[in-house]
C-alpha cells in the first residue's frame, strides 16, 4: 500500500478544493462486502495530475465528468487522475469493499450472545479508504452527504441526525465541513437511549445483549454529558458545532474512544456487564470529557497535517481530566492521571523511540501512526498544565477562544496555536514552546538541602534537563502526636533553574519537589526525606502528594537507583492503610506486572508472589465491613492474579462468591479460571462449562485466554497456531490469546515460541496490517522471557528483518523495556 507524503499532501492541496462528497452505502449486500458508491465533487486550481485513494474488494466502475477512467489503473490504493484541468469536476467511484475483523474501515461483529450483527466505521488516518473513494488528508475538508441501505430493523447513526425514509434506507443530515477520517457510520439493532440538553439531541447506545447494563448507568453517563457540555460553553466562546451528539459503545474497538463529530465511538468495554470501582468509573467520565473536547479542538479547528496531532490529543487530554475535576463528582482526576497516564509518558520518553511533543519529522502517514503514545497524550497534556500553571488560566483560555475563532471548520497548525495563545499574553509563549514541545525526554530535579551557620536550612534544585518548570515544594513535618502522619507545614511555589538558594527555615522531615504535580519531570529525595517517605508515604495528607512519591520511587526503580525489592517493601507497608482507589490500583500493577513478573528474578518472585498475596489478604480483611467495596474489588482482583496456589481462589469459584463478598460476577469468575488455568489447576471441561454459561463475546475472549493459559503442549500449540497460522481471530480474540500464552510460571514450556515471535510476528504484520501488527507487538512479546538470549534475538531481528513500520516501533519499545528489566536485576 503507497503511504501518503507530506509533500503530496501539500501539493495536493494546493491544486484542490474539495466541496462535497455524496455517498452510498448498502450494507445489505452479504456477510464478507458492501457496496459503496461515492460522488466528489471538487475543483482544480490548476491544470496538474493528482490521484484518488481507496481499497476496494472490487472497483466497479470510475468516471471523471461523465467520461469513464479504467479501473485497471488502481495501483495499491491509488486511482491515477491524470490530466485534470482548472475548474469544476466530478468524480463517481463504484466499488465492492471488504468488511473488516480487525477494528479498522467498516467493522463486522456478530454478537454470539443473540447472534444479532453490528457494523461500525473507524476510519483514522487512512482507513477511510476502505469504506469509499476520498483524498484522504486532514487539511482537504469537505461537506459529507450519506445514504446507507441496512436490513429492516436495523437503526443507523452517522455524523448528522439520521432519518429512515423506509425500505432499510436511512439518509444523514449533511456535515459541516469535516475531515475524511472523521466520517462515522454505525448500523445495527441497537439499543437507544435519547434525551435533549439545551435543545441538542443526545443520545447513547449499545448492543442489545448489553442493554441492561446500559440502562443500569445510564443518567450517570448522560449526567456526565451535560455536565461536561454545559462547563465547555463556559470555557469556550464557540458554541457546540454539530446539530447533535450521540455516543454509542461498540464493539471490538481498538482505541479508548474516536471523536467523531455528532457520533462518538467508544470500546463497549466501558458498558459494565460487572462490578467496578469508582476510579473505573471516573476513567469512563474522562473519555467522555476528553472525546467532547475533541468537537471543538480536532474537528471544529483540526490539524493541517499529522505532525500536530498531539494538538488534538493533548488538547483533550488535559481538557478532559480538568474539566471532569470541575463539572462532576469526580473531584481527584489527577491523581489518577499521575499514576497511570504520566507513567505512559514517562515510560514513552526514555525509550529510543522517543519524539518530540510536537514533531517536525512526521513525513508520511505510516510514521504518523507510530505517534499515538503517551508523548503525543499523556506528556502533552502534562505539558499544557505546566502552561496553565505558568501562564494562567485566563490568558490560557483567551488564547484558546482566540484560536477556535480564528480557524473553525478549517485547519491549523503548530504556529497559528501559539500564536493565538501570544495574542493573549505578554509571555514569550513561543520560547515556552521550543523549550517543551520541541525537545525530547525527562527532565530529573533533586533537591539538595544545606543548613546554615545560623541553623535554618536553604534548598538548592540541580536540574537534569533543559526545561523551565514552575513546581511547588511541599515542606512536611512530622505529626508529633502520631509519629506516621506527616503535616505539611508550607508549599513554595518555585520556579527552575533557580536564580538563589530558596530559604527553607527549620529542615522538614520530608521535602518534596513538584508537589501537586504540576510540571512534567523526574524527583529525586535527600537522604533524609527518602527515609520519611520510607517509614510515612501513607500518612502524607493529600492522594496527589502520595502519587508523586510512588510516581518517585517508581522511576527510581526504573533507573536502577532502587532496588525493586524496596519498592515491594514499600507496598507492603503503606498500601494497607490508603485510602485512594487510584493509588492502590496503580502500585499494585506495577508491584505485580513490572517487579514481580519483570524486575526481579525467577528465585525472587515466590517471596515477592507471597509479599503481594499477603498485602491483598490485608486489604480484604480491612474491608470486611463493607465500608469500601472499589477497595475491596481491587484487592480481590489482585489476589487471583497472584495466588501461587489454587486452594484458595478454586474455593471462591466453588461457592460462587468471596466470603463476605463480593459474589463472583462474570469478570471475576473469568479472572479466577484463568488463574487456575495457569497454575494447571482446571481443564478444558471446566472451561467450556464457563463459556456455556457465559456465551457473550467477553465469555468468548476469557476461554481464549484461559484455553491459551493452560499448561499443555497441546494447548500452546493450538494457541500459536490461532495466533499465526490462521487469520480467523479478530482483533480482540487475538489479544486474549495472546494474554494467555506467555505466562511467567511457564517459562520453560514455551521457551521454543519465543525465537519463533521473531519470525512469526514479522509475517503477520505484513499480512494483516497495522492494528494487529500492534496487537502482536504489544500483547504477543514474550515478556516474561527477561534474558540476554531474548534480547540478542530482538535485535537481531530489528537489524535483519523486513519490518512494518508499527511492528518495528513496537519491537523498538519492548527490548527497551527488556534491556530495562535486564539492568534493574542487576541492582
Amino acid at each position: 500500500m503507497s503511504v501518503l507524503t507530506r509533500d503530496e499532501a501539500q501539493t495536493r492541496a494546493r491544486l484542490l478544493d474539495v466541496h462535497r462528497y455524496t455517498i452510498e452505502l448498502d450494507l445489505t449486500t452479504g456477510e464478507d462486502t458492501f457496496d459503496s458508491r461515492t460522488v466528489i465533487r471538487f475543483t482544480a486550481r490548476a491544470d496538474a495530475d493528482t490521484f484518488v485513494e481507496l481499497k476496494p474488494a472490487e472497483l466497479r466502475s470510475v468516471t471523471l465528468d461523465g467520461h469513464p477512467l479504467d479501473p485497471e489503473q488502481l495501483v495499491e490504493n491509488r486511482l491515477p487522475l491524470p490530466a485534470l484541468t482548472a475548474g469544476e469536476h466530478e468524480l463517481r467511484v463504484d466499488a465492492s469493499m471488504r468488511y473488516s475483523r480487525t477494528g479498522e474501515g467498516m467493522h463486522r461483529f456478530t454478537d454470539p450472545t443473540d447472534g444479532e450483527t453490528y457494523l461500525y466505521t473507524q476510519l483514522f488516518m487512512e482507513d477511510v479508504q476502505r469504506v469509499f473513494a476520498a483524498f484522504d488528508q486532514p487539511d482537504l475538508k469537505a461537506v459529507f452527504d450519506l445514504t446507507v441501505t441496512a436490513p429492516e430493523g436495523w437503526t443507523v447513526l452517522a455524523n448528522g441526525i439520521t432519518e429512515h425514509l423506509g425500505e432499510g434506507r436511512w439518509q444523514a443530515a449533511p456535515t459541516p465541513l469535516i475531515s475524511t477520517y472523521l466520517v462515522a457510520v454505525a448500523a445495527g439493532p441497537w439499543h437507544s437511549i435519547r434525551t435533549e440538553h439545551r435543545g441538542l439531541p443526545f443520545g447513547i447506545h449499545c448492543r442489545r445483549s448489553l442493554a441492561p447494563h446500559l440502562d443500569a448507568d445510564a443518567e450517570e453517563i448522560l449526567d456526565i454529558t451535560r455536565q461536561c457540555y454545559d462547563r465547555y460553553h463556559e470555557k469556550f466562546e464557540e458554541p457546540y458545532p454539530f446539530d447533535s451528539y450521540d455516543q454509542a459503545f461498540v464493539p471490538e474497538f481498538n482505541a479508548g474512544a474516536m471523536e467523531n463529530p455528532g457520533l462518538v465511538t467508544f470500546r463497549d468495554e466501558f458498558v459494565y456487564r460487572s462490578a467496578v470501582t469508582d476510579t473505573e468509573r471516573q476513567t469512563r467520565g474522562m473519555v467522555i470529557a476528553h472525546e467532547m473536547a475533541h468537537m471543538w479542538f480536532g474537528d471544529l479547528v483540526t490539524l493541517q497535517w499529522w505532525d500536530d496531532i498531539w494538538l488534538n490529543e493533548s488538547f483533550a487530554e488535559y481538557m478532559g481530566y480538568q474539566t471532569l475535576t470541575e463539572a462532576t463528582r469526580f473531584t481527584d482526576t489527577w491523581t489518577d492521571f499521575g499514576v497511570v497516564r504520566k507513567a505512559w509518558g514517562y515510560d514513552a520518553d526514555q525509550r529510543p523511540s522517543t519524539h518530540p511533543v510536537a514533531p517536525e519529522n512526521v513525513d508520511d502517514t505510516a510514521s504518523a501512526l507510530l505517534n499515538f503514545d503517551g508523548i503525543s497524550y499523556a506528556k502533552g497534556a502534562s505539558a499544557l498544565r505546566q502552561l496553565v500553571a505558568w501562564l494562567g488560566e485566563k490568558d490560557f483560555l483567551a488564547g484558546i477562544n482566540t484560536h477556535f475563532a480564528r480557524h473553525k471548520f478549517a485547519n491549523a497548525t503548530l504556529a497559528d496555536f501559539i500564536d493565538s495563545l501570544a495574542s493573549g499574553t505578554e509571555r514569550d509563549v513561543h520560547a515556552w514552546a521550543d523549550a517543551w514541545l520541541r525537545t525530547t525526554g525527562v527532565d530529573t530535579l533533586t533537591p539538595t538541602i544545606t543548613r546554615g551557620d545560623d541553623g535554618t536550612h536553604t534548598l538548592t534544585v540541580d536540574r537534569a534537563g533543559s526545561r523551565p518548570h514552575r513546581i511547588a515544594v511541599g515542606l512536611y513535618d512530622q505529626d508529633l502526636g502520631d509519629t506516621g502522619r506527616l503535616v505539611l507545614r508550607e508549599r513554595l511555589d518555585l520556579d527552575i533553574p533557580q536564580s538563589d538558594p530558596q530559604p527553607l527555615g527549620k529542615r522538614p522531615a520530608l521535602l518534596l519537589l513538584n508537589d501537586g504535580d504540576l510540571t512534567y519531570t523526574k524527583v529525586r529525595f535527600d537522604p533524609d526525606s527518602f527515609e520519611a517517605v520510607r517509614t510515612s508515604l501513607s500518612g502524607l495528607p493529600e492522594p496527589l502528594t502520595r502519587a508523586v512519591a510512588w510516581n518517585a520511587l517508581r522511576d527510581a526503580v526504573r533507573d536502577g537507583e532502587l532496588p525493586a525489592s524496596t519498592y515491594l517493601d514499600a507496598a507492603r507497608a503503606h498500601l494497607p492503610h490508603e485510602t485512594d482507589l487510584a493509588l492502590v490500583q496503580g502500585v499494585l500493577a506495577f508491584a505485580s506486572a513490572q517487579i514481580t513478573d519483570r524486575y526481579l528474578t525467577p528465585e525472587a518472585r515466590p517471596a515477592a508472589l507471597a509479599t503481594l498475596t499477603a498485602l491483598c489478604r490485608d486489604l480484604i480483611r480491612r474491608t470486611e465491613d463493607g465500608s469500601n467495596p472499589g477497595l475491596r474489588l481491587i484487592a480481590v482482583r489482585h489476589f487471583i492474579d497472584v495466588a501461587a496456589h489454587p486452594d484458595t481462589v478454586a474455593a471462591w469459584l466453588a461457592e460462587g462468591t468471596v466470603p463476605g463478598g463480593p459474589e463472583l460476577d462474570p469478570e471475576l469468575r473469568w479472572r479466577v479460571l484463568g488463574r487456575l488455568a495457569v497454575l494447571g489447576a482446571t481443564e478444558e471441561t471446566a472451561i467450556a462449562a464457563e463459556l456455556e454459561r457465559d456465551p457473550s463475546a467477553t465469555g468468548q475472549e476469557g476461554a481464549a485466554r484461559c484455553r491459551a493459559a493452560l499448561p499443555d503442549p497441546e494447548a500452546k500449540r493450538a494457541a500459536w497456531d490461532a495466533m499465526f497460522t490462521t487469520d480467523d481471530l479478530s482483533n480482540y480474540l487475538f489479544t486474549a490469546t495472546a494474554q494467555g500464552f506467555w505466562q511467567p510460571e511457564q517459562a520453560d514450556l514455551v521457551r521454543e515460541y519465543v525465537p519463533r515471535f521473531y519470525e512469526d510476528a514479522v509475517t503477520l504484520a505484513a499480512r494483516r496490517g497495522p492494528a494487529m501488527a500492534d496487537a502482536a507487538g504489544r500483547w504477543a512479546f514474550p515478556t516474561h522471557a527477561v534474558d540476554p538470549e531474548s534480547l540478542r534475538l530482538g535485535e537481531q531481528c530489528l537489524r535483519d528483518a523486513d519490518l512494518t513500520p508499527s511492528l518495528r516501533r513496537k519491537l523498538v519499545d519492548q527490548l527497551d523495556d527488556l534491556a530495562r528489566a535486564l539492568r534493574v536485576r542487576e541492582v
